[in-house]
């Protein structure tokens, strides 16, 4: 009889809840290559772009889960170049459409036009059918235009005459607003903001980032970019529809989801640790869309970061940028000056991390 019985082992999910108990389904080759990919993108973004470097990794990972990403800044900041940046990093369609109060949606669309010569209706698509959108100052258009980007945005498809046409693939959708014109623009729905995977808010650059970005353009000679002038080749179609699907296969264990479940929960009210009083800041809550876009952004960010499982400092590093938008605040609260990112705050510190 042995002196010392074996022990039964101990399992890594034990030691670590977020290390995945099975096969990912993700080899070292896919995620060597996903870094890779990443890589190249991050490269194309230090030749147009002087510091935001939260706002470049929010853009990588939004296109990487397969979402929408909405930019905010007050004027001169650059959100355009940083949406240009990533649609022209990928050899796909481009269109840009510049928002107006007088935008209808045929524009944005297409319509449908008498052919005299075959005496047939032929349609013609709109700048929405491409890869990338770029949508400028989209609260400047109309709610009439803003349904039909809902449409686009939800159903990844439009009605053009009764005719259902899909949209290509991959399809992205970034959209710029500026948060302090109120004459000719329209608040964007709460069910528009919902289709919004992350919010991003840029701030005013370092004295030293500003002066790197005159640098920059003094020695490229021009205040606008050339995608055609980079050094760093761009990312095929094929490349982001690998980073997507390799991202899908992320690992998730059931912590983690607990995780991001309770942190949109919290911000209705609810969750394993609710906050007292919220009901008098917070009018409406994230909903489960919330939930969903932390686990889809916690599973690019581990794949860049070279991981198949997700971990939750992957939840917690964009929080604010998938909540901010989702939190709706109390008239009181905005009358105290109070920010949704304050309340977001509160919940990352009161929810029990796994």
């Amino acid at each position: 009889m042995a002196l010392f019985p074996p022990q039964p082992s101990i399992p890594d999910q034990a030691l670590n809840p977020a290390a995945p108990t099975n096969s990912a389904g993700l080899s070292q080759d896919d995620i060597s290559r996903a870094r890779s990919l990443t890589e190249q993108l991050r490269a194309r973004f230090a030749q147009t772009l002087v510091g935001q470097d939260n706002l470049r990794e929010s853009l990588i990972v939004t296109m990487m889960a397969g979402g929408h990403a909405l930019i905010e800044s007050v004027p001169g900041l650059a959100k355009t170049t940083a949406a240009q940046t990533l649609a022209t990093s990928v050899s796909g369609s481009f269109k840009r459409v510049q928002c107006t109060p007088d935008l209808m949606p045929s524009d944005l669309v297409g319509t449908q036009v008498f052919d005299f010569a075959s005496q047939k209706f032929t349609t013609q698509i709109g700048p929405i059918h491409a890869n990338f959108v770029l949508l400028d100052e989209i609260n400047r258009s109309n709610a009439k235009t803003q349904s039909a980007m809902l449409e686009a945005m939800a159903e990844g498809a439009t009605t053009i005459g009764g005719e259902r046409i899909a949209l290509p693939k991959p399809f992205m959708v970034i959209a710029t607003q500026n948060p302090i014109e109120e004459e000719g623009t329209f608040n964007l729905p709460e069910a528009q903001m919902d289709r919004f995977m992350i919010k991003a808010v840029m701030t005013y650059p370092s004295a030293e980032e500003e002066r790197s970005m005159l640098e920059m353009l003094t020695r490229r000679g021009s205040d606008a970019f050339d995608p055609a002038s980079m050094t760093s080749e761009p990312l095929s179609t094929r490349d982001v529809e690998f980073l997507r699907s390799a991202s899908r296969r992320v690992h998730v264990s059931d912590a983690i989801m607990r995780y991001a479940v309770d942190l949109a929960a919290t911000s209705r009210g609810a969750g394993s640790h609710p906050i007292s009083g919220l009901s008098s800041s917070v009018r409406l809550g994230a909903s489960p869309r919330a939930s969903i876009a932390l686990t889809r952004i916690g599973q690019a960010n581990a794949l860049m970061s070279g991981r198949d499982y997700v971990i939750p400092e992957d939840i917690k590093m964009f929080a604010h940028e998938v909540l901010r938008h989702r939190i709706i605040l109390t008239f009181e609260a905005l009358a105290d000056g109070m920010t949704s990112d304050q309340i977001i705050d509160s919940i990352v510190q009161v929810v029990p991390v796994p």
